[in-house]
């Protein structure tokens, strides 16, 4: 069986081989947050799409309007790296020296490049965080001045004023214990309704205006209104559903944040080929599970539903590894899919998953076991669902490992 997968096994350098043109979306799963080596292979992948493929944007698990930041840092220099890693990341994520080292490494792409052929940094996350999501404030407000400074007033359905007084303190919308106890929450009160009426009147509005918005501005500043726009809706949607008692509850939250994720990859697959980078978890095909307390929760990724949006334009390589040993996870058992790959010796390879299950044949694998909560193995019933899988054999403590990441896709 070994001698039959090997034939299957490419250099990691060769992933594009998969794949018969380059898919407009390709997303690169992780299946642990935190650890800078597979942050690495991710940053040489993405220089070998920009030189070879013709890439131009790179899209990772962080906050949508933070990214902006990034993404005027590496475009036209605006602030600093330590200003750009401190406030462009959510999650933890601008502790990383490897995320520091992509941005250095756009920037410095990009220096005296016409903008045609600057690379661009997205986050394609809500402002959302394991404790709780971030205030409307910002996505809405920025909206609204967008329309303000081109439109009639008459048009516009409230003031800024309106807004300001109808959103509060943030403080309310930011409170952590809302997270798990909805009558913390105030996203189902009279001012929150009638904001979720007034997001999508805007929303609507920079539709309906969208030649004159583009002719009096520019597409960049129209496509960020848009993101402000779905981000506004999208918290809104978010806090309501945190103030619901139901049992459906926690379900329609998971299932929002990863909504959000694919409307906002859709929109930057609109501007070109993307190199998206996340966990696993939020990128895969199958529907995705998860076992909360005494509740089993299904719903479906966000790579799902673009692979169900973009067709074969969408593809996915999950990232599977051999061991985590700093995290308790040794040598896999070899009837598990990382125990295959681990018999090889190929210290990083990448194999096509559709090869890989015909190769099994009958074979039957069973899930590998992990120690470490942090980590989630491939599901063997799944391969097929995949396009790729790289798999990394050895994975060891290294002085880029970021401790600040969260444990959870």
């Amino acid at each position: 069986m070994v001698a039959d997968v090997r034939g299957v096994v490419r250099p990691v350098e060769s992933v594009m081989g998969l794949f018969p043109s380059p898919p407009r979306l390709l997303a690169l799963g992780e299946p642990t947050h935190g650890e800078d080596v597979l942050l690495d292979l991710r940053n040489d992948l993405f220089e070998r799409l920009v030189e070879q493929e013709g890439y131009r944007t790179i899209a990772i698990e962080s906050d949508c309007l933070a990214g902006l930041v990034v993404d005027d840092y590496v475009t036209g220099g605006a602030g600093t790296l330590d200003e750009v890693m401190e406030r462009g990341f959510s999650h933890g994520f601008g502790a990383s020296p490897a995320n520091r080292e992509l941005v250095r490494r756009m920037r410095a792409h990009n220096e005296d490049r016409p903008a045609a052929e600057r690379l661009r940094f997205a986050g394609f996350d809500g402002p959302l965080e394991i404790s709780g999501a971030a205030s409307p404030r910002p996505a809405l407000t920025a909206l609204h001045t967008y329309l303000a400074a081109r439109v009639d007033a008459c048009l516009l359905a409230c003031t800024g004023e309106t807004l300001d007084r109808l959103l509060g303190a943030d403080e309310r919308w930011t409170d952590p214990a809302a997270m798990m106890d909805p009558s913390h929450s105030v996203g189902r009160s009279e001012e929150a309704v009638r904001l979720r009426l007034l997001a999508d009147d805007l929303v609507a509005l920079l539709d309906a205006q969208t030649p004159d918005l583009i002719a009096a501005s520019s597409r960049e500043e129209w496509e960020r209104a848009r993101l402000c726009g779905r981000t506004a809706t999208g918290l809104l949607l978010y806090h309501s559903w945190m103030a619901d008692t139901s049992p459906g509850r926690m379900t329609r939250l998971i299932g929002l944040r990863d909504a959000m994720m694919a409307a906002n990859l859709l929109a930057l697959a609109e501007r070109g080929p993307v190199l998206v980078h996340a966990h696993n978890r939020h990128l895969q095909r199958e529907r995705s599970t998860m076992r909360l307390g005494a509740l089993n929760l299904e719903w479906w990724s966000a790579g799902a539903l673009v692979s169900a949006r973009l067709g074969e334009e969408y593809a996915f390589l999950a990232t599977a590894l051999g061991t985590l040993r700093h995290r308790g996870v040794g040598t896999p058992p070899p009837e598990t899919v990382e125990g295959l790959l681990y018999g090889l010796s190929e210290e990083r390879s990448v194999v096509g998953a559709r090869d890989l299950v015909s190769a099994l044949g009958d074979t039957r694998l069973t899930p590998r076991v992990s120690p470490y909560f942090g980590y989630f193995p491939l599901d063997p019933a799944h391969l097929a669902d995949n396009d790729g899988i790289v798999f990394v054999r050895n994975l060891g403590p290294t002085a880029t490992t970021s401790s600040s990441a969260p444990d959870t896709p």
